[in-house]
């Protein structure tokens, strides 16, 4: 079995749908560009995001990143309303502020977006096998519901369930990997939030879903695993960081990966 690039989101708006693209440029600190380049803040400079408000959940976007477009639905609306991302950010913040409640802005970051993660905004990455068997923990939630919900930025296929926990080592160290000739940086297991326990459309929160999660991923757990970087099972996915020697180049769809 060979590993490869098999898909990538980006998220350009933090907390939105994400879109799935062919190729990916690497930006100066190491994200994806178009990733989280977006964010919606409060009055007190907080994002304002799934976790912290699941309405967010009820509402779908598009984007057309090439365009610099967003196509936005609101929930018991019939209509869709397009956006222009940088000659628009004023009504779109307003139209974002109405659907809350309250007034946001919109910020935006293009050198590395608004990761959850700063000191390691590289992509995050994951395994098709292993977003099939996490599935499999839930019934009523197919694969394409897990990957809504854990929102990675890179797939990788050709490989079984949980291949990726091999790019982690113990804490303070990183495994070198490459996505065709892009060199990338393992940190660790990514910990996950409250927004995988709730349906990506309607905001819904699946009964007991991180107790389920971290005892069926302690049960899971690859021997090659470095259990070290576990306080708790509820982890999935690997942060990554870049080097600087890496700014400008693409990753594409199909490439190879070798550890």
């Amino acid at each position: 079995m060979m590993a490869y690039l098999a898909k990538i989101f980006l998220y350009p708006i933090k907390s939105l749908d994400g879109v799935e693209v062919e190729k990916a440029t690497i930006l100066d600190r190491g994200s994806l560009k178009y990733d989280r380049e977006f964010a919606f803040v409060d009055a007190q400079n907080k994002f304002v995001n799934g976790k912290r408000y699941p309405k967010i959940h009820l509402l779908r976007s598009e984007f057309f990143v090439e365009q610099r477009l967003v196509k936005l639905k609101f929930p018991g609306k019939n209509s869709e309303q397009v956006f222009h991302l940088d000659e628009e950010r004023p009504a779109l913040a307003a139209v974002f502020s109405d659907f809350l409640g309250f007034p946001v802005q919109l910020q935006q970051n293009t050198t590395m977006g608004f990761p959850d993660d700063t000191d390691s905004p590289g992509a995050t990455i994951i395994s098709t096998a292993t977003l099939i068997e996490v599935a499999s923990w839930f019934p009523g939630i197919n694969v394409d519901e897990m990957r809504r919900r854990m929102r990675a930025n890179i797939e990788i296929d050709g490989v079984p369930a949980f291949w990726e926990d091999k790019l982690f080592a113990a804490s303070g160290e990183t495994v070198s990997f490459t996505v065709g000739d892009v060199q990338f940086l393992a940190i660790n297991p990514c910990q996950r939030c409250v927004v995988p326990t709730r349906d990506s459309y309607s905001g819904e929160v699946y009964p007991n879903f991180q107790k389920i999660f971290g005892q069926k991923r302690q049960a899971t757990m690859p021997t090659y695993v470095n259990t070290a970087q576990f306080n708790h099972f509820y982890r999935l996915s690997v942060n990554t960081r870049v080097p600087v020697t890496e700014t400008g180049k693409i990753i594409t769809l199909g490439s190879s990966i070798e550890i």
